[in-house]
């Protein structure tokens, strides 16, 4: 697993004692007794009472709990409202029996990217690489210190609905939010999220006139036929009024089935996930995924390349011809409606071999581009993922006029 790594990163969740991660933990211990390369660091939490004292005996029944399954943490980080007295560090040290200088505070923070740089005003970077016997060398945080600047004091802002399914339960696309704060920071501009459950435009599909209000819409992936309607409802509005428009795997299927419905002329067209008897079959299973019946871990998944076309709104976000994006999958653009589908205006901007990846409006549509994968995956606050930018720029410019 470490084969040319100088260090790997493992962690294990949850809270100690839970019968999960027990193995886990234990796996740990070996790992520790078969070398001395390993540090161990415990995330605890630091309650504070109505009194306003922080409490930190639950930190060391848990710490010796650890300690009595063969696992002594040399770095503790206490999760709290704010930064822990000196006195209640020096409780954790005694009891937990680590060095003071060992007890690190995490404490609620506006943006969780300052966290590397608090910890680095604790010193404890220099701390973590004595214990694992490494050189601090030339740590430089002056880009991402300009970045988390601009998350907290943006000169811009956008408003981008998200219409999906699971919008209840904001962590399930937790991916695309953080996504957002990368692009927004690559921006300078705030991205306000606000969730669209897509049921609602099914129920009153008038009520889609809602989304005038937005300076661009996303639609992300999914699974199951509830809310899709409402989907392309939500797509056809946002096309026909020139709203910035993104979507990501089922988003970007849904963008072909509205194309096809009410562009191509297909009516009734959908994908066989949904009506397995549709007269036009726009989105059909993968050719490998045909015969398998049991469907446990069997989608394509992981990093596929793709090659973009030149001249399409892929290539200029990208500034490249081929790239890798992480997919999670197994419906595709049906190539028996290519034809039909660029004949009509449609832009296939991205090919993996057979498989469309990428798909665009035309102008008078404005801005709008779907692909089959997951670019939130690979998005990181230093390297915002080229789309999430692309359209964050398009909201933008949409606000602008």
């Amino acid at each position: 697993m470490g084969a040319g790594k100088d260090v790997v990163l493992v962690e294990v969740g949850g809270t100690v004692g839970d019968l999960e991660n027990g193995y886990f933990i234990e796996a740990m211990r070996q790992l520790s007794s078969e070398t001395r390369e390993v540090t161990f660091i415990q995330l605890t939490y630091v309650p504070m009472i109505s009194t306003g004292e922080y409490k930190t005996k639950p930190t060391q029944h848990a710490t010796r709990l650890l300690q009595s399954m063969g696992v002594q943490p040399q770095i503790i980080l206490v999760r709290a409202d704010g930064c822990l007295p000196k006195d209640s560090k020096e409780k954790i040290s005694q009891f937990c029996n680590i060095p003071l200088e060992a007890v690190y505070d995490d404490p609620d923070i506006e943006s969780i990217y300052e966290l590397p740089l608090m910890l680095e005003k604790q010193d404890f970077t220099a701390y973590l690489m004595k214990l694992m016997g490494m050189k601090k060398d030339g740590l430089n945080l002056v880009q991402w210190k300009s970045l988390v600047e601009k998350i907290k004091n943006p000169r811009h802002a956008v408003k981008i609905g998200i219409v999906g399914k699971y919008t209840k339960l904001h962590d399930a696309y937790v991916s695309i939010r953080e996504a957002f704060i990368h692009a927004g920071a690559a921006l300078d501009t705030k991205v306000e999220i606000e969730w669209i459950e897509s049921e609602g435009f099914e129920n009153d599909p008038e009520s889609v006139s809602v989304l005038k209000d937005y300076d661009g819409i996303l639609v992300p992936g999914g699974f199951g036929s509830r809310g899709i309607e409402g989907k392309i409802n939500a797509i056809k509005y946002v096309r026909e009024n020139k709203i910035p428009y993104f979507g990501i795997c089922l988003g970007m299927q849904m963008m072909v089935v509205e194309y096809a419905r009410n562009v191509c002329g297909l009516k009734g067209a959908n994908s066989t996930e949904f009506d397995e008897n549709t007269k036009s079959p726009v989105i059909d299973l993968l050719p490998e995924q045909r015969a398998i019946k049991d469907k446990g871990a069997t989608m394509r998944l992981g990093a596929w390349k793709c090659e973009l076309a030149k001249g399409t709104r892929a290539f200029e976000a990208y500034g490249k011809q081929s790239i890798e994006e992480r997919h999670r999958h197994r419906y595709e653009v049906n190539n028996d409606y290519l034809e039909t589908l660029e004949k009509s205006g449609i832009v296939l901007s991205g090919r993996s071999g057979h498989i469309v990846e990428m798909v665009e409006w035309k102008e008078p549509h404005g801005f709008g581009i779907g692909l089959q994968a997951h670019p939130e995956y690979k998005s990181r606050l230093e390297e915002p993922a080229p789309l999430f930018v692309a359209f964050v720029k398009a909201a933008l410019e949409r606000k602008k006029k």
